[in-house]
């Protein structure tokens, strides 16, 4: 085999394009791993099943018009096997500093029975030729840690190729009994492990041997697939009609009665039926745990303030800060002081921060023992608040003390969070889930207040939790329209407000259009980071924002030109492969998933400061060494899939944060993704000047699409129903 040749397994999820004259194939494929990245592959193949698992060998091409793409050479459909399982397990966590080459060493020499002979006789380790001492050593050292079944465990889990990860999920939820549940019904897990989905799930399954139309599966594959839709879509629940049409699709070929499996899983709330409507457990139980929780809110109230003694304070507040506040401002600080919760909404540019600063500084004057906490979806927003602010900020996930390893909060009814006054800050970006395990955590505070843009674009996972709480008029709202960036001559803040208004203007001050054709659109943004670059701007100032993953002008192929244009290879810098992706010191780095042990989150850029090669390191794997402002954090083979190249990310990846330019590509090819949100939100993250480059036409089209489907969320109906009863008159069938 070529040394550049690629090998990938997984299976096929959609066809994009098959000829059955030539069985050239184009579809997308999901790569098993942790990741379960969605690839584009082109093949030759005489069939293609969408149930199969295929290895494929081959390498990763750029398409000059669809982006990055797996071209594969050959393919097989493999067959479990018994050695790939030992080799898994000798070289996981478990034992230190053992690869995968030592294990495939130690698998060969000891034959298929090798688990067995380790466990009766570890010593016949130093049998196998080339073992050295220190490698003898870990294998030794590794066979001794069997405690409370967990060895059995752990093993269990790498023959069949499932995250060791899941190891400490397993064994809290079933402790010593988990092996043993597991081989009963591995599917047990979707519905009772938090962070164990249905294709974990079913790797086990499959790889035990049971049918693909056996209940247990089916079941399971029914109660996935209602959190599925909500994911896709938002929504807190889906339809009948719609559930139905999934999982036929999920099912297809197999012999079931869904209104059978749907009965089971009401049965046993798994999902919660209201109507028509089908919610997964969790987020019925959000919805109506906000509702409940803010009917009673406050749980402790703090002494009122006088309205004189509030304007002295504030008064001499603004002589501190050389600030005045307009009426509008100053209402919303007075709102904050005669209600528990306020909600406070604006635009870019008028002053949010501003009154955020005098509403904390003004809380601890008046109530000099009380305790003010911020907090924001992401570390950046975060700590753009805290400075802001001049108060210590800290991301939700953080002051809820969440576990990565369970998927739990630390922090809840049992042990709420220490604060008196509770300011959250991008709350757009807040779903259902997060704002439910937040309140729970808040029974000891006195003020609630919610800072957001109800513009830009609504949170990752399910849930419209802004938008619900300022319809429902349960509270009182406070908006902010008074431009005052745009009186320093912002264009960025003018443009940002003309697309809410759906009326652009021709040109900006500090704003450029360059139409181009899709295939100028690279060496355009090329250009301009380079002009920006000589005038004095770091890349950490530049920031591509992309709506697509695929294409041209992709985040894929823009993020590679990037690289290859502003840090490519000198013969002296590291450099590792993962996948088609190539990671090189000196590169800007994307944290893609919450890690709250190393202070890191979803959101936050870095740089990549050094690599360290799997001779050289401690643990004998390959290590990345990342800077996050000061916050180094190391990566290994098992964490990889936690960061991506950061020269050109998504829009959504964006929120929360603020870079001096932005450039964004447009092209009609995305016109799926673009609405006004989605481009009002990517305009609203540049601070100083925004680029927009490509086919305007799709940038100004996009502009006037408004939301084609709004999410479908009852957290509104539920807020009236428990706080304003009197005008509710329950006819919306909720529990």
């Amino acid at each position: 085999m070529d040394e550049n040749t690629i090998r990938i397994s997984g299976k096929f999820t959609y066809i994009l394009f098959r000829s059955e004259e030539t069985f050239y194939t184009v579809g997308k494929f999901k790569v098993n791993d942790e990741r379960e990245r969605h690839i584009t592959v082109t093949a030759t193949m005489s069939e293609v099943r969408t149930d199969v698992l295929y290895t494929l060998s081959g390498r990763y091409v750029e398409h000059p018009r669809y982006g990055m793409q797996f071209a594969a050479e050959t393919y097989e459909i493999p067959l479990p096997s018994e050695r790939e399982g030992i080799v898994r397990y000798l070289s996981g966590i478990q034992f230190a500093g053992i690869g995968k080459k030592t294990a495939e060493k130690i698998a060969d020499a000891l034959g298929e029975d090798c688990l067995k002979m380790l466990r009766e006789d570890v010593s016949v380790i130093r049998q196998v030729p080339g073992i050295s001492e220190k490698q003898a050593a870990a294998i030794e050292e590794g066979m001794k840690k069997e405690d409370n079944g967990l060895e059995e465990l752990v093993r269990f889990l790498n023959i069949h190729g499932v995250g060791i990860r899941n190891l400490v999920r397993l064994n809290k939820a079933y402790g010593k009994n988990a092996l043993e549940k597991i081989q009963e019904n591995p599917y047990r897990v979707v519905e009772e492990v938090d962070g164990f989905g249905f294709a974990t799930a079913d790797k086990i399954g499959m790889n035990l041997g049971i049918a693909m139309d056996d209940e247990r599966r089916l079941y399971a594959l029914l109660v996935s697939s209602a959190m599925e839709l909500c994911m896709q879509k938002g929504n807190s629940y889906c339809r009948y009609e719609s559930l139905a049409a999934y999982f036929a699709k999920k099912a297809r070929g197999l012999s079931y009665d869904f209104d059978d499996l749907l009965s089971v899983a009401r049965m046993n709330t798994a999902l919660i039926i209201e109507d028509n409507r089908i919610y997964p457990a969790t987020q019925h139980e959000a919805e109506r745990g906000i509702a409940r929780f803010l009917s009673g809110f406050p749980y402790k109230q703090s002494e009122p303030v006088e309205k004189d003694l509030l304007d002295e304070y504030l008064d001499h507040l603004e002589d501190e800060l050389e600030i005045v506040y307009d009426p509008i401002q100053r209402k919303a600080i007075e709102e904050l002081f005669d209600h528990p919760l306020l909600i406070m909404t604006g635009g870019p540019g008028t002053g949010k921060t501003t009154v955020v600063r005098a509403m904390a500084a003004l809380y601890s004057r008046l109530y000099p023992s009380s305790v003010v906490m911020c907090a924001a979806p992401t570390g950046r927003a975060a700590k753009r608040l805290s400075e802001l602010t001049q108060t210590d900020a800290a991301t939700i996930h953080s002051i809820l003390k969440w576990d990565l390893e369970t998927n739990t909060f630390g922090r809840n009814d049992e042990e709420p969070v220490n604060a008196d006054l509770l300011i959250i800050d991008e709350f757009s970006m807040v779903d259902g889930w997060l704002f439910y395990n937040l309140l729970k955590a808040c029974v000891n505070v006195r003020k609630i207040c919610i800072i957001g843009d109800e513009n830009q674009l609504p949170s990752v996972g399910p849930g419209c939790v802004l938008r619900d709480l300022i319809a429902s008029e349960c509270f009182p709202l406070v908006r902010l329209e008074h431009i005052y960036r745009q009186e320093e001559g912002s264009g960025v803040i003018a443009l940002a407000h003309d697309i809410n208004n759906g009326s652009l203007q021709e040109s900006y001050q500090d704003v450029g259009f360059f139409p181009c054709r899709r295939e100028a659109i690279r060496p355009g943004i090329l250009s301009i980071v380079e002009d920006a670059l000589n005038k004095g701007y770091t890349l950490d100032d530049i920031q591509v924002l992309s709506p697509m993953y695929s294409g041209a002008a992709g985040i894929d192929m823009l993020n590679n030109a990037l690289q290859s244009s502003f840090n490519p290879p000198d013969g002296f810098k590291q450099e590792v492969r993962v996948g088609y992706t190539t990671f090189r010191e000196g590169d800007k780095i994307l944290q893609l998933k919450n890690q709250p042990d190393d202070d890191v989150f979803n959101g936050d850029i870095g740089t990549l400061v050094e690599i360290i090669d799997a001779r050289h390191s401690e643990s004998r794997k390959t290590t990345l060494i990342c800077d996050f402002q000061g916050i180094y954090v190391e990566y290994n083979q098992d964490n990889w899939n936690n960061i991506a190249l950061a020269y050109c990310i998504s829009v959504h990846k964006s929120q929360g944060s603020e870079y001096p330019i932005v450039i964004m590509p447009m092209t009609y090819q995305m016109s799926i993704m673009l609405q006004r949100r989605l481009i009002y939100t990517g305009v609203t993250r540049a601070r100083k000047a925004i680029i927009v480059l490509g086919e305007l036409g799709a940038f100004k089209k996009g502009c006037e699409v408004l939301e084609t489907s709004p999410r479908e969320t009852t957290l509104k109906d539920r807020l009236l129903m428990y706080m304003k009863p009197e005008g509710y008159d329950g006819t919306d069938g909720f529990a």
